[in-house]
């Protein structure tokens, strides 16, 4: 499989070596400064770029027919214009805020704890998220989906990052050096605390699993998730 890297930061670095490591080609390195030459090459791009220039790789692929996997995270207003996007070329487009096998398992579980905890109304809910200190966006892309999960199953209505409201879920974004990823989930009451956590140990969960991903995808149109690749 030929891959375009847009996005040559540290986790492009990781995934290239895991993409080596699977047989895989690059054709394509891309950083901010460099140009799309080559993508014409690749059977499929993976995007860890920046939020600034996501929207603009995603819609460059799907423009010119190549499917693309995104990891980037802070540019989500613009997702459903990618979505359009990719349907109006048939194109294919897998977004997950967390490319990890094991974090998208954390995702199933946190929404399977909520739903247990919707009406056990002493319980309040609040999450933290610690990354390392170049990460761009907070809360973290991952802790926004969980927060989501959250949201989709029990009668909290949004997040913040301030002191909560009644039906608000604070999330305390911390940011560390060398933390590749760590997030918690707490349900406190005045006798005990629920607690459930995913610690990331290194970047490599990440890159393998965006590298399962465009494995996965090469062949498919339309847009998908990681509950598609994993099949859960």
């Amino acid at each position: 499989m030929k891959i375009a890297l847009l996005g040559y930061g540290k986790m492009g670095k990781v995934i290239e070596q895991i993409a080596l490591d699977r047989g895989h080609e690059i054709v394509l390195k891309k950083d901010q400064n460099n140009t799309f030459d080559g993508l014409e090459n690749a059977d499929v791009a993976i995007d860890f770029s920046i939020p600034d220039s996501a929207v603009t790789n995603i819609s460059t692929c799907l423009e010119n027919g190549i499917p693309v996997i995104s990891g980037t995270t802070g540019w989500l207003v613009d997702y459903q214009n990618m979505v359009d996007l990719c349907q109006k070329n048939n194109g294919s487009f897998i977004y997950a805020s967390n490319f990890s096998l094991g974090v998208n398992v954390f995702f199933e579980l946190n929404d399977y704890l909520a739903k247990m905890m919707a009406n056990l109304k002493q319980y309040q809910v609040s999450m933290e998220e610690i990354h390392h200190t170049q990460k761009l966006d907070a809360p973290s892309g991952t802790a926004i989906t969980l927060a989501e999960g959250i949201i989709k199953n029990t009668n909290y209505t949004q997040w913040t990052l301030e002191s909560p409201k009644a039906n608000e879920i604070q999330i305390e974004a911390k940011r560390i050096e060398n933390v590749p990823g760590t997030h918690s989930i707490f349900y406190d009451s005045t006798v005990d605390q629920i607690e459930i956590k995913h610690t990331a140990h290194s970047r490599e969960g990440f890159a393998l699993g965006a590298v399962v991903a465009a494995e996965w995808l090469v062949g498919k149109k339309g847009v998908f998730s990681m509950k598609d690749v994993l099949g859960i």
